[in-house]
């Protein structure tokens, strides 16, 4: 973003071979790169002008994961960092005491959280250099967390890749009247629309919005109280959309109406908006036909051909929590509260709602074995949101208080993208690709690139099913046509395998 000449607080890289180092030989791998550390920060305070651990212009920073793939929310963060006492009394002087006393108290508790894991005996270091070393530690070390484990080996994600740390001069959102922190999809995740998306929250820093303990506003509080940050808010995302050619997830800090862009991101989506924004960026021309079916996986279509809901009988159904609505889909089970009591129901085969105040990084295991989320407090880019997009489980967020004591034990159902929960199992209707005009559209597209062209029905060889074996074996046998109960799945499977007997004109790549 910074080559490009976008708004991007200055940051170095600490790289995953120094994390490979570090699990071989923790002490010894910190020690080795601490030089080229101080230099770095030398760096920094050369672009900020400002000075690490001292005033009278103190810089601050944060350091953060960079995992080679987005793993959003598992990976530890480590925000004001370089703070003591002469350099809270420096940022009182500079601006106010009561901003110095918040990023201090901000700085201790995340701290005392991630690095010292909530050991309330162990004193939070004074020394900024100290604090470095340790939170680049946690940082690293957050890569084998359970939650981080649990998180690849539900996406098939490498565990050997490792993480990196990124080190980033602090802006402030939490500085005066004109600031904030936000998050803004250049569209949106959830339903596909080409529309923007996402939250602001004035007069807070990252760590609030994404946690979802608080509410936050939408962007559009932001459009009408200082538009000329909102513009450029809004220009760098269809800049950085048109340098990826995919939607982007953009995490932003106003300081005192100044924007700065802090990290962007490949937007985790919903399946119905893979979709839709597969189709959608190859109708404008920043893909092709190919890398449009290449966005769009079999777990995607099996999503969207779920059974869903009749309106009449979602209607009938006793209305028990509405909040908004942030990953689409229709669930049913039982609501559990505690995540070991929902892991030991989901182990013995139940199908569980898991219903939290607010989710963290460490119930991803529970929120992986659930059929659908429910949450008291969060909006639509807290954490619950983004992970339930990723990993397709229906999700409604900002039920307001007493909603886990109310749901507790009974069964219902989740409306992800009506944003309602309603009591009972309900029953649903099966859909078929046919019923989609975009699955249909994309099925046209399939037929032209796929190494295999699958039909409804027709006087080709049926296959048995969609399973990687029975389609591989299909190849092989040279059938270029062949009746599939699900033909696009067929044909997204064989595209991914890339293998295929030639066709005329046209030769799988």
């Amino acid at each position: 973003m910074r080559a490009h000449g976008l708004a991007v607080p200055p940051a170095f890289c600490i790289t995953t071979e120094v994390c490979s180092r570090f699990f071989a030989d923790p002490q010894h791998s910190l020690d080795w790169i601490w030089e080229a550390v101080r230099e770095k920060v030398g760096w920094l305070e050369k672009e900020t002008k400002r000075t690490f651990g001292r005033g009278p212009h103190p810089l601050l920073v944060s350091v953060r994961s960079g995992a080679a793939e987005s793993m959003p929310g598992m990976l530890d963060t480590v925000l004001d960092l370089g703070i003591d006492d002469a350099v809270q009394d420096a940022l009182a002087a500079e601006s106010a005491a009561a901003f110095a006393l918040d990023t201090r108290g901000r700085f201790i508790r995340m701290y005392r959280d991630t690095v010292l894991a909530g050991d309330e005996s162990v004193d939070v270091p004074s020394d900024p250099w100290a604090q470095l070393k340790g939170a680049i530690a946690a940082v690293f070390l957050s890569w084998n967390s359970p939650r981080a484990v649990a998180y690849r080996r539900h996406h098939g994600l490498d565990e050997s890749a490792g993480t990196a740390v990124v080190v980033q001069a602090m802006v402030f959102g939490n500085l005066a009247r004109d600031s904030g922190t936000g998050v803004l999809f250049s569209r949106n995740p959830m339903t596909g629309a080409n529309e923007h998306f996402g939250e602001w929250l004035p007069v807070g820093q990252g760590e609030d919005l994404v946690s979802g303990r608080v509410d936050a506003k939408p962007l559009a509080v932001l459009r009408d109280e200082q538009p000329g940050v909102y513009q450029q808010l809004v220009s760098a995302a269809r800049t950085l959309e048109r340098l990826s050619s995919d939607v982007q997830d953009i995490e932003f800090t106003v300081e005192d109406g100044t924007l700065w862009l802090l990290q962007t991101r490949v937007a985790k989506r919903s399946a119905q908006a893979a979709v839709r924004l597969a189709l959608q960026l190859c109708h404008e021309g920043l893909i092709d036909e190919k890398e449009a079916l290449h966005r769009v996986t079999a777990a995607h279509v099996e999503t969207l051909l779920r059974p869903s809901l009749q309106p009449e009988k979602w209607l009938a159904a006793p209305l028990l929590a509405r909040g908004l609505p942030a990953c689409p889909g229709v669930a049913s089970g039982r609501a559990y509260t505690d995540i070991d009591a929902a892991l030991d129901a989901a182990d013995e085969g139940e199908d569980i709602i898991l219903v939290r105040a607010a989710t963290s990084p460490d119930d991803v295991q529970g929120m992986i074995a659930a059929r659908g989320i429910i949450t008291e407090t969060g909006g639509a880019t807290s954490h619950a949101a983004v992970v339930s997009r990723e990993i397709g489980r229906p999700t409604v967020v900002g039920c307001g208080d007493g909603v886990v004591q109310a749901l507790d034990g009974r069964l219902i159902t989740v409306d992800g993208g009506e944003g309602e929960v309603r009591e009972g199992i309900l029953e649903r209707t099966t859909w078929s690709e046919t019923d989609s005009p975009d699955l249909a559209e994309l099925a046209d597209i399939a037929r032209r690139i796929s190494p295999i062209r699958a039909h409804p029905a027709g006087d080709f060889p049926t296959l048995e099913n969609n399973s990687d074996d029975v389609i591989r074996d299909a190849l092989a046998a040279g059938h270029t046509d062949v009746v599939s109960a699900h033909p696009l799945i067929t044909m997204i499977t064989a595209l991914r395998m890339g293998i295929g007997a030639k066709r005329t004109g046209q030769c799988p790549s």
